[in-house]
């Protein structure tokens, strides 16, 4: 990590993280025919009302199109490019197959140009490699895992994100999540050997308001400091206090601070083995 003198109180405590010493130098621009235009939504819907409040503005970004499915199997693939991904907190790798293709993946931590993966059942347990779970021994990380197999990475894609197998049962991995829920998944579903790489992103420090609104960030109000029409917390003459047993949204629906959340009627509650901690989270190499 970088972090700056306090020549203004922008920069005091401001952190970025040194992209000269983790990208490839030749990665200057991405793959052009990997990558397309997008239009920000502004968090509004398709009749122009906020839906997702807080987001609006920012840098205009290119999208770069990331293989998820990982539907090219048994060719090995050399890693040409580590590149920023401005739609993504990891960093992406410009991967060249020996056919001649090339797709942008996800790229583990440690793995460096020149480094190369397989996407196989028979592949070796290291990093970057891709197997079905049955295939992977308990106590492995393991990032960009399929729910269904087949359907594409969908667990552990942020950056310095992993699962940890823990356990084979009647069909089923068990994988401990970055929430520390543990979760059953089908064992013939896939995944990568590894953890994604950035794994400092977690420690930026934004620093000024100017940068979070290049994000794409806008200011957050406090509920507390709203009109009672539009916040349950807001309202009264002065300050108040919060007036409700537990935390909720503008919707009134329960939020955090050690609440259950999830909806009693979720599909995939039978799968779940271990709730989740509110307030714990995996860190990468803890």
């Amino acid at each position: 990590m970088k972090k700056y003198n306090p020549t203004s109180a922008g920069r005091r405590g401001m952190t970025v993280i040194e992209y000269r010493k983790k990208l490839s130098t030749n990665a200057s621009l991405p793959h052009k025919s990997l990558t397309r235009g997008k239009r920000t939504t502004g968090g509004r819907n398709s009749q122009g009302r906020t839906t997702n409040f807080y987001r609006g503005g920012g840098h205009k970004r290119k999208y770069r199109e990331i293989d998820f499915k990982f539907n090219k199997k048994d060719v090995p693939a050399k890693i040409e490019t580590i590149e920023y991904d401005p739609y993504r907190t990891g960093f992406i790798a410009l991967s060249l197959y020996a056919d001649g293709e090339r797709r942008y993946i996800l790229v583990p931590q440690n793995m460096k140009v020149g480094d190369t993966f397989t996407v196989s059942e028979k592949a070796k347990i290291s990093v970057g490699n891709r197997l079905p779970l049955s295939k992977i021994p308990v106590g492995t990380f393991v990032y960009a895992v399929e729910l269904k197999p087949g359907a594409g990475a969908r667990i552990a894609r942020s950056a310095g994100n992993y699962a940890e197998v823990v356990a084979q049962d009647g069909g089923y991995t068990q994988l401990r999540l970055p929430s520390t829920e543990i979760r059953k998944v089908s064992s013939s579903a896939w995944a990568s050997v590894g953890e994604v790489s950035n794994e400092e992103n977690r420690l930026i420090t934004i620093g000024k308001a100017g940068r979070a609104r290049h994000m794409g960030l806008r200011p957050k109000t406090r509920g507390t400091a709203k009109n009672a029409v539009d916040h349950p917390y807001g309202g009264g003459e002065g300050r108040q206090p919060r007036g409700h047993k537990r935390a909720r949204t503008k919707q009134g629906r329960p939020t955090g601070k050690g609440q259950k959340t999830r909806s009693p009627k979720k599909y995939s509650n039978k799968l779940i083995v271990n709730r989740r901690k509110p307030g714990v989270r995996m860190r990468s190499g803890k």
